[in-house]
């Protein structure tokens, strides 16, 4: 995993683009888990399937959201040089990822599931 610019509270530097490594460590640290190769949001209600995954391409990322039909419909994405965190949302800036209606929920829902799910595993 690469090691992250130290120039804001969170790690990451407004004027630095972010890695897919960065990225990566940004959607582990805000509920999103590992499936595949692919950081990805679960259902609520069913937490081994994926209904939003983060998409890392060559030169871009993608923000693609699964639909009833069960094809992943591209949302979001940008190219890595224009992806930069956003401290004051405490979002990487540039995916549109404070656009998508009920994404923040969804990531708050993820990690207070996966948070809770640590906690009954140690007892």
């Amino acid at each position: 995993m690469a090691e992250l610019p130290s120039t804001s509270k969170k790690g990451w530097d407004r004027n630095h683009p972010m890695t897919k490594d960065e990225l990566t460590a940004w959607a582990l640290s805000n509920g999103w888990q590992m499936m595949g190769d692919m950081p990805c949001l679960v259902r609520p209600t069913k937490p081994t399937d994926a209904i939003v995954r983060m998409v890392f391409k060559t030169t871009v990322v993608q923000i693609e959201i699964k639909k009833p039909s069960g094809k992943w419909d591209k949302v979001a994405g940008d190219a890595y040089a224009k992806i930069s965190f956003d401290e004051y949302a405490e979002l990487p800036d540039g995916l549109g990822l404070s656009t998508i209606t009920g994404l923040t929920k969804l990531m708050q829902d993820n990690k207070d599931r996966l948070t809770f799910s640590k906690l009954t595993t140690r007892s």
